[in-house]
């Protein structure tokens, strides 16, 4: 796994993948079906007839931490399938973070997958997210869970035929 920091608001991790890019980005886009990689994240479901990604598609996400649950608005910024998919999230109409994955094929059956967070909580979203969550070092928490998310992620796709 390689790790890189690029600001005190941004973290980037990134796994070697045995499988093809278009595999592996068809299972980061499925954000309903994100609750099997993501320690956190429970999955959740598309809005306003949207059936998956595309650009300005919505979706509400539903976390988990323990007992805790909570739900967030995400909106789909990036998708080029293949190759990139990101989103933002909100809460109370407010911003928290932005997620990016980016597949890098590594030629015909291997990629990188790179994980980006970019926080954007301001100090009232940081308080309701410590209360709703659990979690005071959303930063620390994040980063180690990224790197579970990538190595279920990679666990996922190298199993598949």
């Amino acid at each position: 796994m390689t790790r890189a920091r690029t600001s005190p608001a941004t973290l980037s991790r990134s796994v070697d993948v045995q499988a093809p890019a278009e595999r592996v980005w068809a299972l980061v886009s499925d954000l309903p079906a994100m609750g099997e990689l993501s320690p956190e994240n429970a999955g959740g479901r598309w809005l306003n007839g949207a059936q998956g990604p595309t650009v300005g598609a919505r979706f509400k996400g539903t976390n988990k931490r323990g007992w805790r649950r909570w739900s967030t608005a995400v909106t789909v910024t990036d998708c080029e399938p293949g190759r990139t998919f990101a989103f933002a999230v909100r809460s109370a109409g407010l911003p928290v973070a932005t997620w990016a994955y980016a597949v890098e094929p590594q030629g015909d059956s291997s990629c990188r997958v790179t994980e980006t967070w970019t926080d954007q909580r301001g100090r009232l979203i940081t308080t309701l997210g410590t209360l709703a969550t659990g979690v005071s070092d959303r930063q620390a928490f994040t980063a180690t869970s990224i790197e579970q998310t990538l190595e279920q992620l990679r666990v996922a796709a190298e199993g598949q035929s």
